[in-house]
């Protein structure tokens, strides 16, 4: 699981090819105090080499598509090492990548969209975080900046998307978790190594017109910023040590145990807030179910013409029910869990 920075498809690619970032809008929840959680012993996050969980076997005849499954946050210390995914690399015709979004935008176009980039973090008007937030809600967040952030009077003036992907990241190199998975890198390290093709699905992205785009977002409601926010303090308040015992089973390769461990997520709340704005609204779900018939379309491909695939997905795509793997199913593929 990721922050949603990374799951904007179509803002990713306009803002954050700009070296810009992302944000959005919604409707807010009654203000409520802050959870309160019984107090836990630290989690103690492994470190060193682990072999990350078992793979996911999709076949058909015998033709075998080998697929890890990735997860964030990580421990920081750790790297992943398996054994039984480098030996399938080498014995695989072809390695799949993660789908990736894909778009044109040349440098002088992006030159000339900068002017309207300008304040696209920050609050409207100069306004601060203790303008924009219910009063209990800046009371909490004081508490968390403090703890995560320090005196940084700049984080004060962001809208409260942007605060949020700041606290975040902060908390969790503070906790010792990192959102950098070098699994995906490994693996493409392995195929090159291996002479094994390395075929990446790349999703292109239609943005008709950028300027129009950023306009739309600068002008979104406050209120979904606001929700993306809390549920990003929720998650902090009460999940960090359950995040910890998360990234130490996939590490550990424990799925069972990263299975039943509760799971708390504030993404849904913040691509809500995205998926608000005029200019996105409909094109954020239109953008994940590309993302999955593209990726889903690549592995089938692959298996036909392969008797060995190797592949990465998200974990989360792989256990919904309705998730990338459905479509293979549906195909006739049989589509065996790690064990």
């Amino acid at each position: 699981m990721d922050f949603p920075i990374r799951r904007f498809p179509v803002l990713l690619v306009v803002l954050a090819a700009l070296n810009a970032g992302s944000a959005g809008a919604q409707t807010p929840a009654p203000a409520a105090a802050a959870p309160t959680v019984a107090p836990t012993l630290d989690t103690v996050l492994v470190t060193g080499e682990q072999p990350g969980p078992g793979l996911w076997k999709v076949s058909k005849d015998d033709h075998v598509l080998w697929i890890l499954g990735t997860w964030s946050p990580l421990p920081r210390g750790m790297t992943w090492r398996s054994a039984q995914a480098e030996e399938l690399i080498a014995q695989s015709q072809e390695v799949l990548t993660t789908p990736r979004p894909n778009i044109e935008i040349g440098f002088f176009h992006r030159l000339t969209l900068l002017p309207s980039l300008i304040g696209v973090r920050n609050n409207p008007d100069r306004a601060k975080l203790e303008d924009v937030l219910p009063a209990d809600l800046y009371a909490r967040w004081r508490v968390l900046k403090e703890r995560y952030i320090g005196n940084d009077k700049g984080v004060e003036s962001q809208r409260p998307m942007f605060a949020a992907r700041e606290l975040y990241s902060k908390a969790l190199a503070k906790t010792g978790l990192t959102l950098k998975n070098d699994a995906q890198s490994l693996v493409e390290s392995l195929a090159k190594q291996d002479k094994v093709k390395l075929t990446e699905i790349k999703v292109g992205i239609e943005i008709d017109e950028p300027r129009q785009l950023i306009r739309d977002f600068k002008n979104t409601p406050r209120d979904a910023d606001v929700a993306c926010l809390r549920a990003t303090m929720d998650r902090l308040e009460t999940d960090l040590q359950t995040m910890k015992q998360r990234a130490n089973a996939w590490a550990s390769g424990d799925l069972e145990g990263l299975r039943n461990l509760p799971y708390v997520d504030q993404t849904e709340a913040c691509i809500t807030a995205v998926a608000s704005s005029p200019g996105l609204r409909g094109r954020v779900e239109s953008a994940r179910t590309q993302v999955a018939a593209e990726w889903g379309k690549a592995a089938a491909a692959a298996l036909a013409r392969n008797t060995s695939t190797f592949a990465i997905a998200p974990m989360s795509e792989l256990t919904r029910d309705n998730g990338w793997l459905s479509d293979l199913r549906a195909k006739g593929f049989t589509v065996e869990d790690p064990e």
